[in-house]
């Protein structure tokens, strides 16, 4: 039964998509991200065990409430069988249904995910009804961390997290944590190249101001500058960045 709900599931997906994507101009190109002269943006999506993955977590999910269905059909029926053969058909239909909404909308979610990187930022985009884009300058970033769950490990994925300025563990003033501000590149089975990536970047942005003296002369900064100077700046930098966190 399972089988057949997904086989028809993926047949009606392919047309509810294609009206979906006429009806709400959904983007079928990765969003558009300014790169420096003479670069090119990279443009990619979740890896195909992502999907797997958001359909297990819902296969377990639907299991309980397709047994409960199940038992209460079958207790129905055996204390009143013509009223369970009556509501034989309902109840399948109660528990293939489901499976097929969360079918097309797991892959809804899949398929209009997108992430984009050039040298200087990160761009996220996910949605279909509301579609939602995050943009991360690598400037503003604090913390890269790769995450990955038991099941995650189970399908070769993992979730990049990308922390910017002003996240962390601060309250607000009657106590109420404040939302982190990041982004999450999820279901990635590339995430420790991703994460080393954005790092790479990251130093790249941060040292081409500041104690970068070693490969620019300090007249071209600024006449005048010393080492002592560029110290002093450096040190306030630090201090902003550590108050940031």
């Amino acid at each position: 039964m399972r089988g057949s709900a997904e086989h028809a599931a993926a047949w009606i997906y392919e047309g509810i998509w294609a009206a979906l994507v006429r009806w709400f101009r959904v983007p079928e190109e990765p969003p558009a991200l300014s790169a420096p002269p003479g670069e090119s943006a990279e443009s990619f999506r979740p890896a195909p065990g992502f999907l797997a993955y958001l359909k297990l977590l819902f296969w377990i999910a639907l299991a309980a409430v397709d047994a409960l269905l199940a038992l209460v059909w079958l207790g129905i029926t055996i204390a009143v069988p013509w009223l369970g053969a009556l509501l034989f058909l309902p109840a399948v239909a109660l528990i293939v249904a489901p499976d097929i909404v969360a079918y097309i909308a797991i892959h809804l979610r899949y398929d209009t995910t997108w992430y984009v990187m050039t040298s200087r930022s990160l761009r996220i985009r996910r949605g279909i009804w509301v579609i939602h884009e995050v943009t991360i300058t690598f400037e503003n970033v604090q913390n890269v961390s790769v995450s990955q769950g038991p099941v995650q490990r189970h399908f070769g994925i993992s979730d990049v997290v990308v922390e910017t300025a002003g996240a962390g563990a601060a309250q607000g003033q009657k106590g109420t944590p404040l939302i982190s501000n990041r982004g999450v590149i999820e279901g990635v089975s590339d995430a420790a190249r991703i994460r080393d990536l954005i790092l790479a970047r990251l130093r790249r942005s941060r040292t081409a101001g500041l104690g970068d003296e070693r490969e620019r002369p300090l007249d071209a900064l600024a006449p005048g500058w010393t080492g002592e100077h560029l110290r002093v700046l450096r040190e306030i930098r630090d201090e902003a960045a550590a108050l940031r966190r």
